[in-house]
């Protein structure tokens, strides 16, 4: 996925409100961003850090910057706009990149289904094989060499993991798929000390039979790009 414009780096001078951030442009402007990110963000808004934001033309919008990457202090890449994984999974089953979703002749985003009235973010179909429901997830928290999922605790996150279990007993295929876009993590696990109710529904969820799909991507300020499937581990 290339951005449509080129991105422009400032100083990240704080996160705040969850939504918002304030930056340092080169020239010493100070400005206010959109971060389209809901998460605790831990390891990725550090003052100081190197922001990579995008301009909209919308010109209704009050704060038209969006916060896209963070460049940290220890030099990893991040894509801290959450809502570019469902983007990059989607792209990267167009391509036939991600080996274990080929082989489906249509692809849906955002349908309604299960109990608790969810959407899923990708409904792949083929009349010759069951439907596969795929939930894709953002990572982006790394502690002490191991990254995980959630970086806080998640009620709507665990309805998800329900309602895919729910899909898997019915006969047809349930993907949680983690897409990792910090460039640091190598492999990714269910955060028990963050959210232990998620990390027993995960567990719950590969008994019942949904599949657990990690991809990391490739990232820089002019492109990002899933490429290699990386473990998921049971600490």
């Amino acid at each position: 996925m290339k951005f449509a414009q080129p991105l422009q780096s400032a100083l990240l001078i704080k996160r705040y409100k969850r939504f918002l951030a304030d930056i340092k442009l080169p020239d010493g402007e100070i400005r206010t961003i959109h971060c389209a990110n809901t998460g605790a963000m831990t390891g990725c808004a550090e003052p100081g850090s190197t922001v990579w934001f995008s301009t909209s033309d919308n010109p209704k919008r009050k704060y038209p910057n969006s916060w896209e990457l963070t460049h940290t202090l220890a030099g990893d890449w991040i894509c801290v706009n959450t809502a570019q994984a469902n983007k990059l999974v989607t792209e990267a089953i167009n391509k036939g990149a991600i080996t274990e979703l080929r082989g489906y002749s249509s692809l849906k985003t955002e349908v309604k289904y299960g109990s608790e009235n969810s959407r899923i973010d990708i409904l792949l179909e083929d009349d010759s094989k069951p439907a596969c429901y795929i939930e894709v997830k953002s990572v982006t928290l790394l502690e002490n060499g191991q990254g995980y999922f959630p970086d806080a605790v998640t009620t709507r996150g665990q309805k998800h993991l329900r309602e895919l279990m729910e899909v898997a007993q019915s006969g047809q295929r349930a993907v949680l798929f983690f897409a990792i876009l910090h460039s640091g993590i190598e492999n990714v696990a269910a955060a028990h000390h963050i959210d232990p109710n998620y990390h027993q529904l995960i567990k719950e969820a590969e008994k019942a039979g949904v599949e657990i799909i990690s991809y990391k991507a490739k990232l820089s300020q002019h492109d990002i790009e899933l490429h290699t499937c990386i473990e998921f581990s049971h600490p």
